[in-house]
């Protein structure tokens, strides 16, 4: 593995660490987030750059900074990081997870991979390109958006509704990629060029308020509500085998039986229930349009029978799934009690996206991947969670997760640390990915 740059890693780590501390919550509130103090730290550490912001809401607020390219033909390359972070339970952390410590060679807390890291890597890329005695190649845009952690509303879809052509661009890259992993036959590093939709719904489940001290017989919708989260659970939609999931299956560790019964929609599910579940987890959901009843609320008091339960439901939809072919498999999976609950508008939806593989930018990404991992082979890979590249490809706007990563994490631990406890990311792996950008911006052809 190339070694990664001294100076680039360490300025990337201190940026890094002060993000952290910033601690910008997002917990889908309007209110909560707070990126401001990021932006103002990313403020900071492009001092004298000419920098453009965009606050739909108090404390919301986005940075976005132009590198101008030498080359007039060359494409234009959006750097995106989003600066918010999801909430902690930080009795469960080995470490502070706003500490922003650096131990054994890794930085510790919330962000450190999703996506702080990438982030503060971006930023210092940009400052380099900018600072340095000759321009990039290619004209780089570099946005650190608020609000990616609760679907972009008050951040990436904001600005592409309202400013689009401050970020009118020919390629965005973002998270999530460029991780190595030994496969079936040899190293391999995945770079996400598509992510599932999402369908969120909210089900209210009715029932008939009584006394809680005569339950017999009576029509409790908390009741009825643990027997649709059971059906959610257990319902199954048929497999799609896409092309993301054949290349993804040609890398995994398992014998050529089990890797024919993965790629056949009748025998898939008998598969995935002999495997490891760290790999069968994402084997399913790239498969499936997946159903997850997460958050329930209901009823008054604990002496009174609830006519009235709700359910969130995140549904993440393959490529080609509708919003009506949601309600029909939702119908499906309700069965006899479909009747007994109503289901609202969508509570956040946006269709699955796909970008082509084909293209220079991609190219690219696999010639540094290569230069940096000698022998490796980039996998195009999908996105099973949801990302602000879904904006720019709803746009026709080719998008990649993307970053660049050291062998020290395996794929299966380092996806764990997406929202998980001890989330933490080492040097090297800063220095890579803060380089990864530089050289994509010098080498990237029209």
């Amino acid at each position: 593995m190339t070694e990664a740059d001294p100076q680039l890693t360490g300025e990337t780590a201190e940026l890094l660490q002060v993000m952290i501390r910033n601690a910008c919550i997002n917990d889908g509130t309007p209110a909560s987030g707070g990126e401001v103090r990021n932006a103002g730290t990313v403020d900071d550490a492009l001092d004298g750059l000419h920098l453009d912001h965009y606050e739909p809401i108090s404390g919301r607020r986005s940075v976005l900074a132009t590198v101008e390219g030498s080359d007039p033909d060359a494409p234009t390359i959006l750097l995106l990081g989003h600066t918010d972070v999801v909430p902690v339970s930080p009795d469960d952390w080995r470490e502070d997870p706003f500490g922003g410590e650096l131990i054994d060679g890794e930085v510790w807390g919330r962000g450190a991979v999703d996506m702080l890291n990438l982030t503060s890597s971006m930023a210092v890329a940009v400052r380099h390109l900018a600072t340095r005695d000759h321009p990039p190649r290619a004209t780089v845009k570099f946005l650190a958006v608020a609000d990616e952690e609760a679907g972009g509303t008050w951040g990436a879809g904001w600005i592409a509704e309202n400013a689009w052509d401050d970020v009118a661009c020919d390629y965005v890259l973002t998270e999530r990629g460029g991780v190595p992993f030994d496969g079936a036959d040899g190293r391999k590093l995945v770079m996400a060029s598509a992510e599932k939709g999402i369908g969120w719904r909210k089900l209210v489940v009715h029932g008939t308020p009584g006394h809680g001290s005569m339950p017999y017989g009576a029509d409790n919708a908390l009741i009825t509500a643990a027997e649709i989260v059971r059906r959610l659970a257990a319902y199954q939609p048929r497999a799609q085998i896409n092309e993301h999931f054949r290349a993804w299956a040609a890398t995994l560790p398992v014998d050529d039986a089990t890797r024919a019964a993965l790629l056949d929609p009748d025998t898939i599910q008998a598969a995935l229930a002999g495997m490891d579940p760290h790999l069968s987890q994402y084997c399913h959901a790239v498969t499936h349009t997946t159903f997850s009843p997460n958050v329930a609320h209901g009823g008054t008091k604990t002496n009174t029978i609830p006519d009235r339960i709700e359910l969130d439901v995140d549904i993440r939809t393959l490529p080609g799934v509708t919003d009506a072919d949601v309600e029909v498999m939702l119908t499906e999976a309700l069965g006899d009690l479909a009747d007994r609950v109503s289901i609202e508008d969508p509570v956040t939806t946006r269709a699955a996206t796909t970008s082509p593989s084909d293209t220079p930018m991609f190219d690219l990404l696999r010639h540094r991947a290569a230069a940096v991992h000698p022998g490796a082979e980039v996998i195009p890979w999908m996105i099973v969670g949801g990302t602000d590249a879904a904006f720019f490809r709803e746009r026709g706007i080719p998008s990649y997760g993307a970053g660049m990563f050291s062998p020290k994490a395996s794929l299966q631990e380092f996806a764990s640390r997406f929202h998980g406890h001890n989330e933490r990311i080492d040097l090297d792996s800063l220095g890579l990915s803060t380089q990864l950008w530089i050289d994509l911006a010098d080498g990237i052809s029209p």
